[in-house]
């Protein structure tokens, strides 16, 4: 069999191969999918990993907070371009001319009564110049969060908006004013005198099926109970998230404020779906959405930030929840399929490092592309390089994930000498810990892997 040779324009020296930290922060699932998976044989081999190699697989723990030095005092807008000096690619802080022609395209494009979405895409996925402050304004239309037509904007966000003031009003209600409530929704008509004070009821006053010991199904308390668990989770997660950046971290009052809405989001997503609720991670994903929109340059859209991130949320999560739901992992739509297509992808167009990550030294892509594709790449980057590619991610009319396997693919490309070159400890180290790269080399590498699939 004649292996596939790689094309010359992969072999680029456009990248850089210096090694950048990153957290481990996997998902709670992830133990027991690689854990299965170690044990298992390789498709042309009856040899496991732990009897060719002195090293197991690692062992995934919940993520830990990051200990890092505290950082420079940064502005809000902490981003390649605003930073003005020269990136850790080398580039210039300065937009290029790239960018300022790509800025006057979507300009225009949000200019325009109707929005050609299919045009916006094609700009966008190019990535969207930092510092334009359209940013917000392209994600959410990409999205699906506001419609085409500008003229219909102003009404549906005012109705969004609302909605979600009322899920935060419903769903966020302590337990003890939910029962007064009810109490008073039902007394009020009969007693105004007691509706007149201060809402407090006496313990003989309030109904059975609503008393904190209540073991009855619809009370309450008893959903408060039941709720409780995952509220902690999502209060650990959310002070965890990005503990390098003061937008998110600290005692400022501005990073207090973001982590409580970011605890809002998540705690109402949960509540309203009670099939999938809040798996770990989901605050990653939330987390540049949530900066984007709070950084818009419209004050009025700050002011909603909140409202706006989770409608958007939960539209990338609806094309992305498979990923996160346990029960589908095995299906042929859960994430053990997925990382078996990421792994498709690589034998389709790199044979030899295919073979070699998982034939010759046995790295089964769930030990790296697990946070790979459920994070969407958000620890294995910078901040500002994941927001440049997500540009890129939104941009897919096919949804995020088609081309998250392909940046995935490319990431593996791109380093092929290295792992060629290592063993399954060198490259499991190299693949769990990405080395910083040129972004725009490995979008462009990206593409060409859609153009030649198709």
């Amino acid at each position: 069999m004649v292996k596939k040779r790689v094309p010359d324009w992969l072999n680029s020296s456009m990248w850089s191969s210096k090694p950048a930290p990153s957290d481990d922060h996997y998902n709670l699932r992830y133990s027991a999918i690689t854990t299965a998976t170690a044990t298992t044989t390789s498709p042309t081999s009856s040899t496991s990993p732990a009897e060719d190699h002195s090293v197991d697989p690692p062992v995934p723990v919940p993520p830990q907070p990051i200990i890092k030095d505290p950082p420079e005092p940064q502005r809000i807008q902490e981003s390649r371009v605003d930073n003005g000096a020269n990136d850790q690619n080398g580039n210039s802080g300065l937009p290029s001319a790239d960018d300022i022609s790509r800025q006057a395209q979507l300009m225009a494009e949000l200019s325009r009564k109707m929005i050609d979405i299919r045009e916006l895409r094609k700009i966008a996925c190019q990535g969207i110049p930092d510092g334009s402050g359209i940013r917000s304004t392209v994600w959410k239309l990409l999205l699906g969060y506001l419609p085409l037509d500008r003229g219909l904007w102003s009404s549906e966000l005012a109705k969004k908006r609302s909605q979600y003031k009322h899920f935060k009003e419903d769903l966020l209600m302590n337990p003890s004013e939910i029962t007064r409530r009810m109490y008073s929704s039902t007394s009020c008509d009969t007693d105004e005198s007691r509706c007149e004070s201060k809402g407090l009821l006496s313990r003989s006053e309030i109904p059975q099926g609503e008393h904190p010991l209540s073991l009855g199904k619809t009370s309450v308390w008893n959903q408060f109970f039941q709720d409780s668990e995952i509220i902690e989770q999502i209060d650990r997660d959310v002070k965890r998230t990005h503990p390098d950046m003061h937008f998110f971290s600290g005692d400022s009052q501005l990073a207090k404020s973001n982590r409580e809405a970011l605890k809002s989001i998540l705690i109402i997503f949960a509540k309203l779906n009670p099939g999938l609720r809040y798996v770990q991670g989901m605050n990653e994903i939330l987390a540049p959405l949530f900066y984007v929109f709070k950084n818009d340059p419209d004050e009025i859209n700050v002011a909603f930030a909140e409202a706006d991130t989770f409608f958007c949320f939960v539209e990338l999560l609806s094309g992305l929840r498979d990923n996160f739901c346990q029960q589908l992992d095995n299906s042929v739509v859960g994430i053990r399929s997925t990382i078996t297509r990421l792994s498709q992808l690589l034998r389709e167009h790199d044979e030899e490092l295919w073979r070699h990550l998982e034939v010759t030294t046995k790295v089964n892509p769930q030990f790296y592309a697990f946070r790979w594709i459920t994070l969407l790449l958000t620890q294995e980057f910078n901040f500002a390089d994941s927001i440049h590619i997500w540009d890129t991610l939104l941009s897919d009319p096919e949804g995020p994930q088609e081309t998250l396997l392909r940046v995935c693919c490319a990431m593996l490309i791109l380093i092929r000498r290295r792992l060629l070159a290592g063993d399954f400890t060198s490259n499991l180290k190299l693949l769990q810990n990405y080395p910083s790269t040129n972004i725009s080399h490995l979008l462009y590498v990206a593409n060409k892997l859609r153009v030649q699939s198709i």
